[in-house]
C-alpha cells in the first residue's frame, strides 16, 4: 500500500480501459504524516475520493483483482480513505 493525497480530477475523452463512469485522480504520493513528496501518478478512485483527502493506493498487478478492473489497463487504484495513522503509539496523521 502506498500514501498518497488527493490532488485533482484527470478526464480523458477516450479510454483504452473501457470502464463506464469512471473516475480518475491525480494523486501526489506522501509520508505517514500526510506530507506531500512531490512524486504523482493516476488511480482509479474506488471510493468516491475528495480533493486533499488522504487515501491508500494500491499499485501494480493486484490492480486487476477487483471485479471493476479485471483485465482492464489499470496501474493504480485507490482502495480506501485515510482516518488516521497511529504510528508506534503516536497519532501522526488526522483526517
Amino acid at each position: 500500500m502506498i500514501f498518497g493525497r488527493v490532488a485533482g480530477t484527470v478526464i480523458s475523452r477516450e479510454k483504452a480501459d473501457k470502464l463506464t463512469g469512471a473516475r480518475y485522480r491525480l494523486i501526489e504520493k506522501c509520508d505517514q504524516k500526510g506530507t506531500e513528496l512531490n512524486d504523482f501518478l493516476v488511480a482509479l478512485d474506488m471510493v468516491n475520493s475528495s480533493e486533499n483527502d488522504v487515501v491508500l493506493l494500491a499499485q501494480g498487478s493486484s490492480c486487476s483483482w477487483t471485479d471493476i478492473t479485471k483485465n482492464k489497463a489499470v496501474d493504480a487504484i485507490i482502495v480506501g480513505i485515510v482516518d488516521l495513522i497511529d504510528e508506534k503509539g503516536k497519532l501522526t496523521y488526522k483526517r
